[in-house]
């Protein structure tokens, strides 16, 4: 079982993050705080990664996690196309508890499961998140639980249910309850395509229509 680092306390936040980065490179786990719950974090782009967070939290290939980002430029790179509604989402709500499928870039050379050509991206608004987003890049993270289980809010909830699977635990205090919202704009590129609210999270229906317009939602 990893230990779990304090991140209010300087030293410990210094240990813990360096010891996650050699975490993460090694094809190891990390629990990670963001703005929302508590995430499982691997290397994007390392399929053997991914698949041992797939099976830690108990999930099938069918549900590919999502991808965390450290700004809007990795956006670009990893999505095939942003539409403009999706620039005004990301403007608006980023960095935040936003997650927007997109379709990936086909000359990606990652492995995240069964995801049909897409990618789940978001940018989180949490300053531990970002600052180790920005030196490993992007990051597949599910919500730091087993499958069938409520989210984990706390460090010590996550290393409770996910153990032996997780190499480093960086605690930042509690966390938020609520996950972020899911928008599907995989179809916005089509004639007459919409974007579709695929989850309701921290941010509501109403804030979503009050940036692209009702009338470009699903």
């Amino acid at each position: 079982m990893g230990p779990i680092y304090d991140c209010s306390v300087e030293a410990e936040l210094l240990t813990g993050m360096r010891l996650a980065r050699v975490a993460i490179s090694r094809g190891e786990l990390v629990v990670i705080p963001t703005d929302t719950v508590y995430g499982l974090a691997a290397d994007a782009f390392n399929p053997a990664a991914v698949q041992k967070l797939i099976d830690a939290k108990g999930r099938t290939r069918q549900s590919p996690p999502p991808v965390l980002i450290p700004g809007i430029p990795t956006l670009d790179a990893l999505a095939e196309s942003v539409p403009d509604e999706v620039r005004l989402l990301v403007e608006t709500f980023w960095p935040g508890a936003l997650t927007i499928i997109l379709p990936a870039q086909t000359s990606l050379q990652w492995d995240l499961g069964e995801t049909r050509g897409t990618v789940a991206l978001r940018m989180p608004s949490n300053r531990i998140a970002l600052e180790l987003l920005s030196e490993t890049g992007p990051l597949a993270v599910s919500s730091a639980n087993l499958t069938g289980e409520p989210a984990a809010t706390t460090a010590a909830g996550a290393e409770a249910m996910l153990g032996d699977s997780v190499s480093i635990f960086l605690d930042d205090g509690e966390g938020g309850s609520v996950s972020s919202t899911i928008v599907d704009a995989t179809s916005l590129s089509l004639p007459d395509g919409k974007l579709r609210i695929v989850r309701e999270g921290t941010i509501s229906t109403e804030r979503i229509h009050a940036v692209v317009g009702a009338d470009r939602c699903e």
